[in-house]
């Protein structure tokens, strides 16, 4: 059996030690989720909601111990992991409890036409059956256990794989899990490769993959559920924007650009980094900026005796692509106008400094792809319209930002905005409200977790339809002669008439056609 060892990035040091799942098993594991999933199914909102409330409580009693499994796998600090992963999870479970059964009920569908005033339609949300859910290592706890809240509160079973690099966080979740006292095999964790568990999936006829991750992972895992045209929700990243207007509050501004961009060492998909900021007030909210990031600390996070700001990215990889994106900048002209300082033993972690860019230029890396590192990258535009055209001219869609006093014309440009989430005088922290859709256009994905939508993403949509009161037959029905033509010919002019008159001499006609043609008696 091959044992998976969970390094902490941000000191070197192995943290834990984990099997990794035969796949072989998969099969077995499908079954024993099924049979689960037919017992879950069959409880009612509410009683599902009683289990998502003791994961809540669990949450809330462990909360330290589930920050410091983060942070020590993650890298990032014991801050960002208490704000950004352990308190969403507790909101997940608090909304998903209460709002899921008025979400997901039955509704009754209004009638379209007189003409089909005897028909009634109902709207199901039936489960979808077994979901799975391959969540990435930036957001190990928050990102998955969001999805899977969703997914039991929509009554299916959920097969979870964590991303490699943060696999401790995946047995921590399994703790939360048990806490909720599910039926055996409702959930369960799958330790493995990526490709290889969502290969496995396929093959095993998952009912809807969800998939958080690289734009190119998510391009190969929609050619592979084309075979079988297995549903996906994709979340793949984005190089957001950020728009700074002559009458925002500088201060808070800055503030927010400083959060978003370097929260989690940079490692957000919905993170700020590219900074539109209209002239006048660029030289202003630079200096405001650079201040900022000069005053930041970046180090080990996780031992609460020392004051950290930033942790580690996450893996080696990531912090080669920050590298490259950073002397791509520096080569074509850009400068480097404030760092965060060093704090503690940055020599064995995967440390990079918060990095405030000035002279950026539109073919530059930091600017055309996702940079996802501690790299915030400044310029200034001569006005609003500038700003968005710039802002739009990206294959990637995930957030934005607009920043001013003026919350009407921020509306107007936010709608003008493409992304799936555009914020007023905030950024970022929309991923925590449960309430709230979260998703991008373009090659930053497809579908929507959270929020209603994410709940509706979790279930088959079924129509019933019915008749008021019992019919012989319908209006276009056999037998077909000259006055079932005629007939259908009164329906269309009483449905939709030239004037007045046309409709009155369609319904004259069409009424005693209509009651014989579905109360009568056949003439044959």
């Amino acid at each position: 059996m091959t044992v998976v060892i969970d390094t902490n990035p941000a000191t070197g040091k192995a943290v834990a030690e984990l099997n990794e799942t035969d796949l072989a098993t998969l099969p077995g594991r499908f079954e024993k989720a099924r049979q689960a999933q037919r017992i879950w199914a069959a409880k009612s909102f509410r009683e599902r909601a009683v289990h998502i409330k003791r994961m809540r409580n669990y949450i809330r009693d462990n909360a330290e111990e589930l920050a410091r499994v983060v942070s020590e796998s993650n890298g990032k600090t014991l801050v960002d992991a208490l704000a950004t992963e352990v308190l969403p999870c507790a909101l997940a479970c608090q909304w998903y409890g209460r709002n899921a059964e008025k979400v997901l009920a039955a509704k009754r569908r209004p009638g379209g036409s007189l003409l089909f005033a005897n028909k009634r339609t109902e709207i199901r949300r039936l489960p979808l059956g077994v979901v799975g859910i391959i969540s990435p290592w930036n957001y190990p706890l928050s990102i998955p256990f969001g999805e899977i809240i969703m997914g039991l509160m929509a009554g299916n079973a959920v097969l979870l794989k964590v991303a490699a690099a943060t696999p401790a966080v995946g047995r921590a979740i399994e703790g939360i899990i048990e806490a909720g006292q599910l039926p055996d095999g409702l959930f369960q964790h799958i330790v493995g490769s990526g490709s290889a568990v969502a290969t496995a999936f396929f093959e095993n006829g998952v009912d809807k993959l969800f998939f958080t991750g690289s734009v190119n992972a998510g391009k190969v895992l929609m050619a592979q559920a084309a075979q079988t045209l297995t549903p996906l929700s994709l979340e793949l990243g984005g190089n957001d924007p950020m728009i700074v207007l002559a009458d925002a509050d500088l201060e808070r501004a800055s503030n927010g650009a400083a959060w978003a961009g370097y929260q989690n060492a940079g490692q957000s998909c919905g993170g700020v980094e590219r900074v539109y900021v209209e002239a006048s007030v660029y030289d202003d909210f630079v200096e405001l900026l650079a201040k900022k990031t000069r005053a930041l600390r970046h180090g080990p996070g996780n031992d609460k005796s020392i004051p950290v700001d930033i942790g580690s990215l996450t893996t080696a990889g990531q912090k080669r692509t920050v590298e490259q994106h950073l002397e791509d900048a520096l080569a074509k002209g850009a400068r480097i106008e404030a760092q965060s300082r060093p704090v503690g033993d940055v020599e064995n972690g995967y440390f990079l400094p918060a990095t405030l860019l000035t002279r950026v230029s539109d073919d530059m890396l930091v600017m055309r792809e996702e940079t996802f590192g501690p790299i915030i990258a400044v310029t200034a535009v001569a006005n609003a319209e500038e700003a968005l055209e710039k802002a739009n001219d990206s294959k990637l869609a995930l957030t934005s930002s607009i920043w001013t006093r003026d919350n009407k014309k921020g509306h107007a440009l936010a709608a003008r905005l493409e992304s799936g989430v555009t914020t007023l005088n905030d950024h970022l922290y929309s991923h925590g409200l449960s309430e709230t859709p979260w998703g991008g256009w373009k090659e930053s994905g497809i579908g929507r977790t959270h929020g209603p939508e994410g709940l509706e993403e979790m279930t088959h949509v079924k129509a019933i339809n019915w008749d008021l009161l019992p019919a012989k037959r319908n209006l276009w029905w056999y037998p077909f002669d000259r006055a079932t033509y005629k007939g259908l010919l009164n329906a269309l002019y009483f449905a939709f008439p030239k004037g007045p008159l046309q409709w009155l001499g369609a319904s004259l006609k069409l009424t005693p056609f209509l009651v014989w043609k579905m109360f009568g008696k056949s003439r044959d």
